[in-house]
């Protein structure tokens, strides 16, 4: 970008979308308006009106440099610090997953579930390695009887999942703790729902994970060990421990990894294997089964 040019919001977008197609990116139009929408302090939506504006010079400074930032891979979510997720804007910072819409999959099967109970009784849910929290905040928005209990293995993690609480007014019924699944939760403490996006990623399935994603994003959070299942196989046992009598464990899962996961699902006496729910691409997503 030469200085002596008058630098539009319309010439920054065109120039910076052809950037950004130079160097791979997979969607150059929408990743150039998300940073200058973020660098101009504004939604994407109003640079429409201003294409023959010339931001200011601390503006396009900042511009250049998420640009910059961008070409060498890092994704935009970290850039910009958010990332939508079932309709509400979530906090995230590398110490989590960038949620992916395939998640949103837990979400919808959780309401159901709740809502087929048909009782105005308090609900219990847990969400295991909850990362930014978008299970347990999205589930303690939309179900007003729930009360959430949030675990991560994470401090940095779970530092984020609580500003996502507080910023969506459901802090005061997420209940966070730092465990390794439920080492840290008391002893008899149960639940009637437990849902899990936990790390599913074989070792030798890293060479197809994304070259950006295996970069910057938390690798204790991708990967799980040599097969993939190493999580799901102690996650299991331990959830069937912890819920309630006819209670619904939820866990996503990678169609790599799905027949493999189902197993040890089937395998737990004190589980009752339902259908594996699936994504819309109709791609195995998420195990299903009920404390028998």
């Amino acid at each position: 970008m030469s200085a002596t040019e008058k630098w539009t919001v319309g010439r920054l977008l065109n120039w910076t979308t052809d950037y950004f197609q130079s160097h791979g990116a997979e969607s150059p139009r929408l990743d150039a308006e998300i940073l200058l929408a973020q660098a101009l302090g504004c939604r994407r939506i109003e640079l429409y009106t201003r294409f023959d504006e010339e931001p200011n010079e601390q503006t396009k400074t900042s511009f250049r440099e998420m640009v910059r930032r961008r070409a060498e891979g890092m994704p935009v979510a970290y850039l910009v610090g958010r990332r939508e997720f079932y309709s509400l804007n979530f906090r995230v910072s590398p110490a989590v997953l960038i949620p992916r819409p395939e998640t949103e999959m837990l979400v919808v099967t959780l309401l159901d579930l709740v809502k087929e109970r048909a009782s105005s009784e308090p609900v219990s849910i847990a969400d295991i390695g909850t990362g930014s929290g978008i299970l347990a905040v999205c589930a303690a928005k939309h179900l007003p009887m729930a009360r959430v209990l949030a675990l991560d293995i994470s401090a940095d993690a779970l530092m984020v999942a609580q500003q996502n609480a507080a910023d969506h007014g459901v802090a005061d019924r997420v209940e966070f703790i730092e465990s390794d699944l439920f080492a840290a939760v008391p002893d008899g403490r149960t639940f009637d729902f437990i849902v899990s996006n936990p790390p599913y990623v074989g070792e030798q399935e890293q060479g197809t994970v994304d070259a950006e994603v295996h970069r910057f994003e938390p690798h204790a959070a991708l990967y799980a060990g040599p097969k993939g299942t190493e999580v799901i196989q102690r996650l299991v046992p331990e959830a069937a421990a912890r819920l309630n009598p006819a209670g619904h464990l939820l866990i996503e899962v990678s169609p790599i990894v799905h027949d493999a996961a189902l197993k040890i699902v089937e395998a737990e006496p004190r589980l009752r294997a339902l259908p594996t729910i699936k994504d819309l691409a109709r791609h195995p997503r998420a195990l299903h089964a009920e404390r028998c």
